[in-house]
This record gives structure tokens, C-alpha cells and sequence, in this order.
């Protein structure tokens, strides 16, 4: 009788390789990056250890190394030095955003995809997304006139994507429509289609100085609901977005996996402040293995079907990944 025996495709390096269904590439990797007004010196973010709010110029080195990793592309977020209620300054051309945009296309080009967070979180003094109505609820539609300036507005200051995250219902057909009346075309938009109310983004709210009391559960989705994540993302590709995207990553797999089997555009991931802070917490106690916790995070949500993962770790991860090769 034959012996079915799988451990043979397992047995050295090589074959494990050679056999392997998903592979992480740095071009699959995305940097979020963070700019903040009036530094004169980078300032660690306390809560995502490794990480810092940038200066103008330290932004520009951070890009040029992500250019030089591989990796294939950038996220860019902006924390003001002065916030109102309707986010002005992320529609300025001077405003920090904007600025930083200019600045990483001026030193890398074409190197990498230099992407823009499009939301008002970190430009309101409330910290909502959104505009805020007369009786403090989030107005959908008069912030889709503050999103399709902010959309022309980096879409002047050079940005190629724009990453469209406050979870406002037509945003995406608004933002699209703005972009064509100003002929460009050329812009593509990632809709974070997929965007819950999660608990994971608590270190990410620190490195944005977030001013947030309350929470979002009004536009963003609710945990307990995976076949909405579809939906939304189904609704976003209609309107014309040319990515869609699934956050957090590790929690939402399964919504991950749906949206990725059904989606006839590119399915990002982004790997949230607060996985990235629990790995980097337990490594530091010596309870896990770092490098190898971080791998495999990212592996295992590149094989749930993200064609491209924002992670905090692109850059080093960008660096194990050519060491192995």
C-alpha cells in the first residue's frame, strides 16, 4: 500500500520554498508615515515603538530609504499644528499634508507610489472625520465638499493615489468626480472600503495627536458584521475606486478572504498601530520571536488574499526579505 506522506514537500529549506503558495515581495509592502508641523527634530510615538512623528526633512530621508528598500509605496499622514472644525488645514496648499506630498515626490518621483491619507481626523479639533452638523453628528454630505477639495488639493501637491479613509457613504464617486473636473485623471483612489470600528487603532490616534472623545461607530463598520464589509467594498469599485481596502488586517481575515474573492479591482490590507504594538510589546518581554512574529503576521495576510499590505514594518520587513533571497 502507498504511504501519502506531505511532510516530503517539508523537508529542507529549498523545497519549503519552492513549494510555497503565498510569497511576500517588498513591492507588496506600503510605509505609513507620519509628519508633524513645527518639529525641529523627529519625536518617537510612545505607543508604536520605532516609530516617529517626522520633521519635513527626516520624512525625505525616510522616503529615500523606503525608495531604496524596495518597498512599493508610501502613506502619508499629516498632525497639524492648529485644528478647527472643519479641518482647514488639509485643504490648504501650505498645510502640512499637502507640504509633505510635495516634498516626497520632489525626492523620490516615480520610485514608489507616494500615497495621501484624504480623511479630516487629523486636521479637526473635534477629531471626527467629518464635519459636524447642529447637533454634533457627522454631516455625510457636507463633508463630501471638504473631501473633494482636500482630493484636489493633493492631487496638486503631486500625490499618484489618494487613500480615501473617513468611511463617508459616496465618498468615492464624489471624490472621482472632482478629480476628472480638474483633468486629472491620472490619480488613482484606494477606498477603504472594509474600515471598522476597531480597537486597534488606539496608537495610531497617539501618533496623530488625536483629539477624538466618543467614537465612530456612526460610518464605520461594525465588528460583529462580515458580509457588510463586501457590500461596502462592492459599492466603492462601483462608484470607481481603483483599490479597495480591508482594516485592521489580523482581526477581519475572513472579510479579507470574501472581499478578495469577489473584488474585480486590487485588495489592500492594512496592518493597524495596535497589531503592530502588540507584537512589538511581547517581543520586548522576550515572548516571542520579533522577526518571526512579524513575518508570518504579514504572510498570513497577503495568503487571506491582500494583493498589497500597509504595515509599519515595510521597510524592515523589505530588508529580511532580500537578506533571505
Amino acid at each position: 500500500m502507498t504511504t501519502i506522506r506531505p511532510r516530503r514537500l517539508r523537508g529542507t529549506p529549498a523545497m519549503r520554498r519552492l513549494t510555497a503558495q503565498t510569497h511576500v515581495d517588498p513591492a507588496q509592502l506600503v510605509m505609513p508615515l507620519f509628519v508633524r508641523e513645527g518639529l525641529t527634530e523627529p519625536a518617537p510615538i510612545t505607543s508604536m515603538p520605532g516609530q516617529v512623528q517626522h520633521t519635513r526633512d527626516s520624512l525625505r530621508r525616510a522616503v529615500a530609504g523606503a525608495a531604496s528598500a524596495g518597498v512599493g509605496g508610501v502613506m502619508l499622514f499629516g498632525v497639524p499644528a492648529v485644528r478647527d472644525a472643519t479641518g482647514t488645514a488639509g485643504c490648504s496648499p501650505t498645510g502640512v499634508l499637502n507640504t509633505a506630498i510635495a516634498d516626497v515626490v520632489a525626492e523620490v518621483g516615480d520610485e514608489l507610489v507616494v500615497q495621501a491619507d484624504l480623511c479630516l481626523d487629523e486636521f479637526t479639533d473635534h477629531g471626527h472625520c467629518g464635519v459636524l452638523d447642529a447637533r454634533g453628528q457627522v454631516d455625510n454630505d457636507a463633508t463630501l465638499d471638504v473631501y473633494r477639495q482636500m482630493a484636489v488639493a493633493q492631487a496638486r501637491a503631486g500625490a499618484h493615489l489618494l487613500g480615501l479613509s473617513g468611511m463617508m457613504d459616496g465618498q468615492v464617486a464624489a471624490v472621482r468626480e472632482a478629480l476628472d473636473g480638474e483633468g486629472r485623471t491620472d490619480v488613482a483612489l484606494l477606498a477603504y472600503a472594509a474600515k471598522y470600528a476597531s480597537a486597534f487603532y488606539g496608537p495610531f490616534r497617539d501618533a496623530v495627536e488625536s483629539t477624538l472623545t466618543g467614537d465612530r461607530r456612526t460610518y464605520q463598520l461594525d465588528p460583529a458584521n462580515r458580509r457588510e464589509g463586501v457590500r461596502e467594498a462592492h459599492l466603492d469599485v462601483a462608484q470607481g475606486a481603483d483599490v479597495v481596502m480591508v482594516k485592521p488586517a489580523l482581526g477581519y481575515l475572513d472579510v479579507l478572504a470574501d472581499v478578495a474573492a469577489t473584488s474585480a479591482v486590487p485588495v489592500w490590507a492594512y496592518q493597524v498601530s495596535g497589531e503592530y504594538a502588540m507584537i512589538e510589546a511581547a517581543a520586548a518581554h522576550g515572548w516571542i520571536d520579533r522577526r518571526a512574529a512579524v513575518t508570518e503576521s504579514v504572510l498570513s495576510i497577503r495568503r487571506a488574499g491582500a494583493d498589497a499590505v500597509l504595515t509599519y514594518w515595510a521597510v524592515e520587513l523589505a530588508g529580511w526579505l532580500r537578506e533571505e533571497r
